[in-house]
């Protein structure tokens, strides 16, 4: 834990698409035959990128959508599932914004630390291929999508990181004092999630996709139609559980709409 650590919170746009995706649960998103004939039920699902400004440089988690979504995801069909609610984002809603609103540029950030590869993580990766912010992924998800084929498996779009100077972490580490990866498969053979100790404000816990929401985490645990191995899955909501426990962290949801008012975001709030 340091004194001289600031935790930012970037909203890098709103995904809109299927509950179902997110949350299989009876009643809510898996309908019975009396319900068959009834709306699908879709949702916002903001993404956010984590700014940490620590004594031994500035950490960046995870980048969020692309500004060019639309083309960006056309070859994988995304746009379709998961159109961005642009209207819904306020005007430092994007990444690239929400870093200048801080007065910060992609070359400022040291290191960028990605929690899994799927697309709607990795959108502005890019940015960050500057030759000096040194960029990090799980070992297991970097051997993960080299098994891959083709333009885009599953959530992955090779476009968006292939060729990317990526660095591997086993996860499970303290990557500076009072940050730590947690290693968090389930989702993705490499999912992380995020653990930052805060003098004043307490534990905070990211999960990224580990638990998408609130209502993920129950308990019981909730699970979703994106989920690589569900007893992985299973075993890494109860290790955030364990660390919560013990900690008395707050988790902050990966794609949470209920939770994000709640939230101290970029530029007019931050953690300390």
């Amino acid at each position: 834990m340091t004194d001289e650590m600031k935790v930012h919170i970037l909203r890098t746009g709103t995904l809109q698409g299927e509950l179902a995706w997110l949350l299989l649960k009876a009643g809510t998103t898996l309908m019975d035959k009396n319900h068959r004939y009834e709306p699908r039920v879709w949702a916002n699902m903001p993404t956010h990128a984590v700014l940490i400004e620590h004594p031994e440089g500035r950490i960046l988690w995870d980048t969020g959508v692309p500004r060019n979504w639309e083309t960006q995801w056309e070859p994988a069909g995304f746009q379709d599932y998961f159109p961005v609610a642009e209207d819904v984002d306020a005007p430092e809603g994007w990444l690239d914004s929400g870093l200048a609103s801080l007065e910060l540029t992609p070359d400022d950030i040291d290191v960028l630390v990605l929690s899994h590869l799927h697309y709607d993580h990795v959108g502005n990766a890019r940015m960050f291929d500057n030759g000096k912010t040194r960029i990090i992924a799980n070992n297991d998800e970097i051997a993960g999508v080299k098994t891959l084929s083709g333009i885009v498996n599953g959530a992955h779009l090779m476009s968006e990181f292939e060729g990317l100077p990526i660095h591997g972490t086993p996860g499970d580490e303290e990557l500076v004092p009072g940050v730590h990866l947690i290693n968090t498969p389930g989702h993705t053979w490499g999912t992380m999630s995020l653990q930052i100790d805060l003098p004043n404000d307490g534990t905070k816990i990211f999960t990224s996709d580990a638990l998408y929401l609130s209502e993920s985490y129950g308990p019981p645990a909730v699970g979703s139609a994106i989920v690589w191995d569900n007893v992985k899955w299973l075993e890494s909501v109860e290790k955030i559980r364990s660390i919560a426990d013990r900690t008395g962290a707050e988790l902050i949801f990966g794609h949470d709409d209920h939770q994000l008012p709640s939230l101290r975001t970029a530029p007019n709030g931050f953690y300390y």
